[in-house]
């Protein structure tokens, strides 16, 4: 065979026993596009593999989730000392410490056999592959099958078998023909079944786990040539072992047995990866290639039992949408058809009702869940892993600080009302916390989570301590602003609630009916409007005493109580969980959402305050009545150095959380104190980002602009810019080799980051217009219909149609007539609106999508 042959396995789709690469079909769909294994950097000296991984797909590595799996199965591995290295590699996932002294004291050439709770994993020596053994294995397993012998769990789950290495080292002359004979012996039992021919990655259905065919044959190792003995360097040559695995390669493709290719690849031409002995590779190694084997068995059936998220793409077929969610998608589509073809053709009836601006938003939504529909839920985009580098951490960080420093630019002055009854001004001096600087601060800090969320840094606890601060910012901000509004404007209605609710929720309420997850997946959402709510609440019960300081301070104290006595003693959220369970087929996950809420507890409280003290300090150093108080014009002769001292206690403040955060040697004792010690940073930052003129006055655009849409840019992430609900990372498949899982990746990262934040900022747009039509469809002007002619709007108007005398020109007319009135009636009033979209989703829950 030619050595492009050889390279070819990895692309043969006709060959559907390699494991971890080729083109693989199933019964529902095609199944992912997998790429040979390979490493993500080229070694420079032995041991220094410390992470292998697939191309293109996911590799779910097997822990405690795969221990549960195989209660009450066996894994038996059958032939030489190289497979020898897969049983004690699976043994070590089961129990590394009794694997580690159990292994130290076997033999060598001898059956093993190592158990953990009700997990069996079995070795049978046999270097030459023709034991009775091996024969009784094969044929018990094809018996599994029946209904007999379903009840017995001590049946194989699954079987490697391997060797080859020992025909050439014992035969001079005839290695490849012993072989042969004895693999021609094996291979109706190596074969997969015609009945299962179709079932070769347990499709993820109903079926049982057995179905498919789990029947696997390792390649023959091929040595690392240069660090064999001499003895072995004389017997074991490529002219004896290159044959062997030709050999394997035709027989199955004839024969449709399974081999797993994948196992030479990860060694193939990396000295790095094999031992001293020159036969035998290093334990991360044989780890991966453990990790390739399980996957094969398990992930179809675990993708089913546990749902999102689908982290789970190697060697497992995409699962068929739901029927029910495929109506729904193409409803939405046909939706978006039937009202951009109506509005062209109708334009000048439907002006009003809905503009070019709608026409386009509902158009951009329904673009950008179909394009989250297909790249995490299709194999139409690879999926890599995620493996941090801190390399590559600092050098995305350095590029987004560029980003920021060269496109500082200075705000522009605002207008306001003259001080002490003066005209109207222009002031070039911003105010504190003014719209730019807030934007730009939601901006960098949303860079930060995507850069953290994309290299996989939350291992990192520096990190991970200082992600957990932005997010507490953000909250400080919700708490802040709605405060600062509710304070100034005295606006509690309907109206502006359902606006801010709509638009934060309208992208993570839309995604999981597309995507199969749920509403608290994209959590940062559901957060905010948790807060908003008790920002509401709080704000609004006795709001005419609002204007007194102690009261509204107190307010907040109490507000702070309860609910944090809400959130920590398991009562409140349990039920409401278990009513929307039973009554809207809602399943969130509780202990998920109270671990959220604790985490930030009271940086929305300090946020309320810090709004009141804003307030009250603008109104004594500038208000005309505290004019003659005596602390106002202290504070007013001493604010320049009250600022300076202000700017000290900050900077010792952000190095004291420093040093305490410092202390930690884990997320869960930090996570234990975040909600206390999270206020302190976030307080520094803000003096010292208002502490000077020129910090006050210049910010950066580009942050701001992303801060503009870093709600939607937060959600999206999820699905269009990582992959497998976050666990991967999206990749494009059209650059490089891709001989390693990196190759290409800054290519991916440069494409793919341009569409995400293209179409980040389009639905960002799109929420508002949505947001402003279902909160007023008629905007500021009288009622939209009004423009239609000949349809009535007032209900005046509808009575004297209806009661006109004599018989109606036909039954359309009159159902005419009833669907105008509904119009309006919908059109009109707010809480129908809210209760028809509320209706809507439920009908979808019920329907189980």
């Amino acid at each position: 065979m030619s050595r492009d042959r050889w390279n070819d396995f990895a692309k043969n789709e006709a060959n559907p026993a390699a494991v971890s690469f080729g083109v693989y079909w199933s019964p529902s769909n095609l199944a992912v596009v997998t790429l040979p294994t390979a490493m993500p950097t080229i070694p420079t000296a032995r041991q220094t593999i410390r992470i292998l991984g697939p191309v293109g797909i996911l590799l779910l590595l097997c822990t405690l989730l795969f221990r549960r799996y195989w209660l009450g199965q066996r894994i038996v591995f059958i032939g030489d000392s190289t497979t020898r290295q897969l049983f004690w590699a699976t043994a070590k996932k089961l129990n590394a410490t009794a694997a580690d002294e159990e292994m130290r004291a076997a033999g060598k050439h001898e059956n093993l056999m190592f158990n953990e709770g009700d997990v069996a994993v079995d070795f049978i020596w046999d270097p030459f592959l023709n034991s009775s053994s091996l024969r009784h294995e094969l044929l018990s397993y094809l018996d599994a099958g029946t209904q007999e012998d379903m009840d017995n769990v001590w049946k194989a789950g699954l079987i490697t078998v391997g060797g080859g290495l020992w025909y050439a080292r014992h035969f001079e002359l005839d290695s490849l023909k012993n072989f042969q004979d004895s693999f021609d012996y094996l291979s109706p039992l190596l074969s997969v079944p015609q009945n299962l021919a179709q079932t070769l990655y347990c499709p993820p259905s109903g079926k049982r786990r057995d179905e498919a065919h789990h029947v696997y044959v390792a390649p023959v190792q091929i040595p690392f040539y240069d660090g064999l003995s001499p003895v072995r360097a004389a017997t074991m040559t490529p002219a004896k072992i290159r044959p062997l695995n030709e050999y394997l390669y035709n027989v199955s493709t004839s024969k449709g047995i399974k081999v797993a290719w994948s196992h030479s690849l990860m060694t193939s031409e990396r000295e790095q990866a094999y031992e001293e002995s020159g036969i035998h590779v290093i334990d991360n190694v044989s780890t991966r290639r453990v990790d390739v084997l399980l996957n094969m068995r398990c992930n179809a059936h675990l993708t089913l039992l546990q749902g999102y998220p689908f982290d789970k793409t190697c060697c497992s077929a995409y699962e068929r949408e739901s029927v029910v969610r495929e109506r729904l998608t193409l409803a939405l589509i046909a939706i978006a058809s039937i009202i951009v073809g109506f509005w062209v053709h109708n334009q000048r009836r439907m002006h009003g009702v809905l503009s070019n601006e709608m026409v386009q938003a509902v158009g951009t939504v329904v673009l950008v869940l179909t394009y989250c529909f297909l790249a995490d839920r299709t194999q139409l985009f690879n999926k890599s892993q995620k493996h941090f580098s801190t390399h590559e951490f600092v050098i995305l960080c350095g590029i987004v600080l560029s980003l920021g420093i060269f496109s500082l630019r200075q705000s522009v002055a605002r207008t306001v009302r003259g001080r002490y009854g003066l005209p109207k001004e222009q002031v070039a001096d911003q105010p504190f916390l003014s719209r730019d600087q807030t934007d730009e601060w939601k901006g960098w800090m949303q860079f930060a989570i995507l850069i953290y969320h994309y290299t996989g840094a939350s291992s990192v606890l520096g990190i991970y301590q200082l992600i957990r601060i932005l997010v507490a910012s953000y909250l400080f901000m919700t708490g802040f602003g709605h405060t600062l509004f509710f304070y100034q404007k005295q606006d509690y209605s309907l109206k502006r609630s359902a606006a801010v609710l709509i638009r934060l929720n309208l992208l993570s309420c839309l995604l999981p009916y597309v995507m199969a997850t749920d509403y608290l997946f994209y959590y940062f959402a559901p957060l905010v409007s948790f807060w908003y709510v008790v920002v509401y609440l709080t704000m609004c019960i006795s709001q005419s005493r609002n204007s007194t300081t102690t009261f509204l301070l107190a307010k907040i104290g109490a507000s702070a109580v309860i609910v944090t006595g809400l959130v920590r003693v398991p009562t409140l959220f349990e039920g409401i969980f278990f009513l929307l369970q039973h009554t809207c087929q809602i399943h969130w996950n509780v202990k998920e959402w109270r671990f959220r809420l604790q985490l930030d507890n009271y940086i929305v409280y300090v946020g309320m305050m810090a709004a009141v003290l804003y307030v009250r300090l603008t109104d004594i150093l500038h208000a005309q009545r505290f004019l003659a108080h005596e602390g106002a014009g202290y504070l007013r002769h001493h604010w320049s150095k009250i600022r300076i001292l202000s700017a000290v206690f900050g900077l010792s403040i952000l190095s004291g959380s420093w040093l305490f955060a410092r202390t930690f040697t884990d997320k869960f004792g930090y996570n234990h104190w975040v909600p206390y010690v999270s206020p302190f940073p976030v307080i520094a930052f803000i003096i010292l980002r208002n502490s000077n003129r020129y910090f006050r006055n210049y910010y950066s655009f580009i942050f701001a602009w992303l801060g503009r849409c870093s709600l939607e840019t937060f959600t999206l992430q999820f699905h269009i810019w990582l992959a497998a609900d976050t666990k991967g990372l999206l990749s494009l498949g059209l650059f490089g080799r891709k001989k390693t899982h990196i190759e290409g990746r800054h290519e991916d990262l440069v494409v793919l980051s341009i569409i995400f934040l293209w179409l980040s900022w389009l639905m960002a747009d799109a929420t508002v217009t949505i947001t402003n039509w279902i909160v007023d469809p008629n905007g500021r002007r009288p009622p939209c219909i009004t423009d239609t002619p000949g349809l009535p709007t007032k209900r005046h108007e509808l009575e004297a149609i209806t009661n006109r005398t004599g018989r109606p020109s036909s039954r359309a007319s009159i159902m005419r007539r009833w669907g105008q009135r509904l119009c309006v009636s919908w059109m009109g009033r707010l809480e129908l609106r809210i209760f028809s979209i509320l209706l809507v989703m439920w009908l979808l829950n019920m329907a189980r999508i």
